[in-house]
């Protein structure tokens, strides 16, 4: 598992580093916000430890982009802030667990442990959609092109279409079916209406206009 360090008490910084590459983790460190998110644009990241109380750019911050772009890693965030308060706000940001400082090292180790169980067990049920150049990852729940070179940042409606036209491979999905099963209300009076927008938001974040095709009577279906 390969670890990031996002703290900037240099002192508690080494100390982690030290423990946990003993443990056999790779590690790597960042002492900002804003270097923490280059690190996990540029590197192959799966847990990071994120301190709350950051320079330049908050752990708050850096948490809400990582949710925000559905960047494919795990968090536990660290705070000196004991309060439930804080803890439930740093869930509630999508940290995967959270740590008040001080903490004990074992404890550390064995929510490291829990996160890597958790993560081999949506290994094993992950599923990948492929379909020309598109690649949907169910698991991430993230979606690229240029065969996985280009990230599409989608809406959880526009995902949400895109899975069921994925899913049926080429084959027509109906305006109905797809309203069906990707909104759970019925507040749209025009379903078409409400289709058609997010087919044609969805076309343009795909960069191609004939992606998706559209035939009366029959639905869409990506060509």
């Amino acid at each position: 598992m390969r670890i990031l360090i996002v703290e900037d008490d240099r002192e508690l910084a080494d100390a982690l580093d030290d423990a946990l590459r003993y443990e056999g983790y790779a590690t790597s460190m960042a002492t900002t916000g804003t270097e923490a998110l280059q690190a996990i644009s540029e590197q192959t990241i799966d847990i990071v430890l994120l301190d709350r109380d950051l320079p330049v750019l908050s752990g708050d911050a850096v948490m809400a982009t990582i949710a925000a772009n559905r960047l494919p890693v795990a968090v536990i965030m660290l705070t000196a802030a004991a309060e439930v308060s804080d803890r439930v706000s740093g869930l509630d940001l999508g940290a995967d667990d959270y740590l008040t400082k001080p903490f004990a090292y074992p404890e550390l180790l064995a929510r490291l442990r829990a996160l890597q169980r958790r993560a081999g067990r949506a290994d094993a049920t992950a599923v990948v959609l492929t379909h020309g150049d598109l690649t949907l990852d169910t698991t991430r729940r993230l979606v690229f092109r240029d065969h996985g070179r280009t990230l599409v940042k989608l809406t959880p409606k526009e995902y949400g279409v895109l899975l069921e036209l994925m899913r049926a491979d080429g084959g027509y999905v109906s305006v109905q079916e797809l309203y069906e099963t990707v909104w759970d209300d019925a507040s749209a009076a025009e379903p078409a209406d409400v289709i058609k927008t997010t087919i044609y938001s969805l076309r343009r974040k795909l960069g191609d206009r004939d992606a998706i095709e559209s035939t009366r009577g029959e639905g869409y279906r990506l060509s």
